[in-house]
């Protein structure tokens, strides 16, 4: 494909153009009956067993409750009653003690009774009756005893050591595209970013991030903070950036994705250095693979006034279908703060907003006024998540918390790191180990690669005759295989995203010397054009 019709796709989303890209490999695929390669998708190929297990027993058990209450014919059942469900519990489980999933359940109920002082008939009672969906959420931010446990969760996956003092509110929500839209909605209607506000986002970062600020819906101004890949993709000069006072707001995917990278506890130490002189700036960051690297530490758990978390099931439970997410704030936070700072005017119009849910709606939580938007205040009362997905996100969390050794997590990361394993050995390059990668993913800059092993003149050439979407459509067309355009994350031009999650283990090596193929192809190309001037 020529440049002149390449360019033409410059204008779409990453995710728009892998279905172009899709098109092109599947007739590759087709044509020279090799395998179609999609390794575009972020969705992971496995899924946690065990909780799942619990959950679908758990749900039988469940019935049996309904049934005990009432039972009509056709088929009606009754809201399953408290008194002596624990027991009642432990005694069915025992029962089907053969059942996938029944070690876990049995061992669950005391577990969490004894870790977080739950009265057992309390705790198992709203875990039945939400599994059953028989009532709305209430609280309608998260039920009680899933939020302890959740918050448990994230303590342990997203804040490292030490935890900080106090208490996250949460909000429990269609996972982590769900959280983006309600937090964007709210910092708005609350006039903490207004249109025109500039906020700054550390680059390269998920696509979403870049094309929703800039919507009509919102207007604002974004300052890139860049991270190189010669920096090992943590934060350098750019991060003083941050000084600006017209900067409100620092939006960071940690790890990141495309680059996979955690932000280093030197590049954390450094942000803390801009915080303090910038008591104000809000932080928001997404999570999501942060549970890829051990001993992870988010700017949730190093700075917890400064920042809204983020943080989706989907990826380490292999759980997209189940949209299972949580918006995290911290109890004492800068975002309240602001908002109490705001002129008269501003607080007068605001609190007519949130006029029906309280008589006093300038002490309406920031965490809160998340919910209310949510539902366009109007249907505040019924906002929340489905009880059943709270219930599988209180499964799920039990079950990494119940797992002292760690063996899940040391699985999940062994089966991306094999993979990313297998694609450097297909690009024949050298790479050396990273505490701070998470695996999940792999950035490939060409530009990176070929000045690395071919030379300043072929990378020249390269960018002055090539379009950069040139490698992702070859790679399609040329072996079948589905690669995202770093550009589109704001990454390198010449950078592609492949992931290590989604595909069998076989194909890696071969997505690798794909990649390999086509730098070969350029240099070829280059050395041709220096026996023929012409061309």
């Amino acid at each position: 494909m020529d440049i002149r019709t390449l360019a033409e796709y410059e204008v779409l989303s990453p995710f728009e153009i892998k279905d172009f890209l899709a098109k092109a490999a599947q007739v590759k695929s087709a044509e020279s009956s090799t395998s179609f390669i999609n390794a575009g998708r972020g969705n992971p190929n496995w899924i946690a067993t065990v909780p799942r297990d619990a959950f679908f027993l758990l749900g039988q058990f469940a019935m049996t409750e309904s049934r005990r209450v009432m039972d009509l014919p056709p088929a009606i059942g009754g809201m399953p009653k408290a008194k002596g469900i624990a027991e009642r519990l432990s005694s069915w489980v025992d029962e089907h003690g053969s059942s996938p999933g029944a070690k876990f359940l049995r061992e669950l109920v005391p577990w969490s009774i004894a870790k977080f002082g739950f009265v057992g008939d309390d705790f198992v009672h709203e875990l039945v009756d939400s599994i059953i969906g028989d009532n709305y959420p209430v609280p309608d931010r998260m039920l009680k005893h899933p939020e302890r446990v959740v918050h448990e969760y994230l303590e342990w996956a997203m804040c490292g050591d030490p935890h900080p003092e106090g208490t996250f509110k949460l909000y429990a929500v269609e996972g982590g595209t769900a959280a983006m839209c309600y937090i964007f909605k709210s910092l708005k209607t609350n006039r903490l970013l207004n249109p025109g506000d500039r906020i700054a986002l550390a680059v390269p970062i998920f696509t979403p991030y870049l094309e929703m600020p800039i919507l009509e819906d919102y207007g604002l101004k974004i300052t890139e903070i860049h991270s190189l890949q010669e920096d090992r993709f943590q934060i350098g000069d750019d991060l003083e950036l941050l000084l600006d006072p017209e900067i409100k707001a620092f939006f960071v995917v940690n790890p990141g994705n495309p680059s996979a990278m955690a932000l280093s506890q030197e590049t954390i130490d450094r942000i803390g250095k801009i915080l303090e002189r910038r008591p104000d700036l809000i932080l928001l960051t997404d999570d999501v693979y942060g549970t890829f690297v051990p001993g992870f530490r988010s700017l949730m758990g190093a700075f917890p006034h400064n920042t809204i978390g983020v943080y989706s099931y989907s990826k380490y439970f292999g759980c997209t279908g189940w949209r299972l997410g949580v918006i995290a704030l911290h109890e004492d936070n800068v975002v309240d703060r602001l908002i109490a700072e705001h002129s008269e005017d501003v607080k007068a119009q605001i609190h007519s907003r949130y006029h029906a849910l309280t008589l006093e709606p300038e002490k309406l939580a920031f965490i809160d006024r998340i919910v209310a938007d949510s539902r366009d205040v109007a249907l505040n009362h019924t906002a929340g998540l489905s009880l059943p997905q709270q219930v599988m996100m209180t499964m799920f969390s039990l079950y990494e918390l119940m797992d002292s050794a760690k063996d899940y997590q040391r699985a999940c990361i062994g089966i991306v790191k094999k993979r990313f394993e297998a694609t450097v050995e297909g690009l024949g390059v050298d790479v050396s180990d990273n505490a701070n990668y998470d695996y999940y993913y792999g950035l490939i800059d060409f530009e990176f690669w070929m000045r690395k092993y071919l030379g300043d003149d072929v990378v020249s050439w390269v960018k002055e005759n090539v379009h950069p979407l040139d490698p992702v459509f070859r790679l399609a067309e040329e072996h079948g295989i589905v690669l995202l355009n770093g550009n589109g994350f704001a990454a390198p031009d010449w950078s592609v995203r492949v992931s290590f999650a989604n595909l069998p283990d076989h194909v890696y090596d071969d997505i690798g010397r794909a990649v390999r193929s086509i730098s070969r192809g350029y240099r070829e190309a280059f050395e041709a054009s220096l026996k023929d001037p012409v061309a």
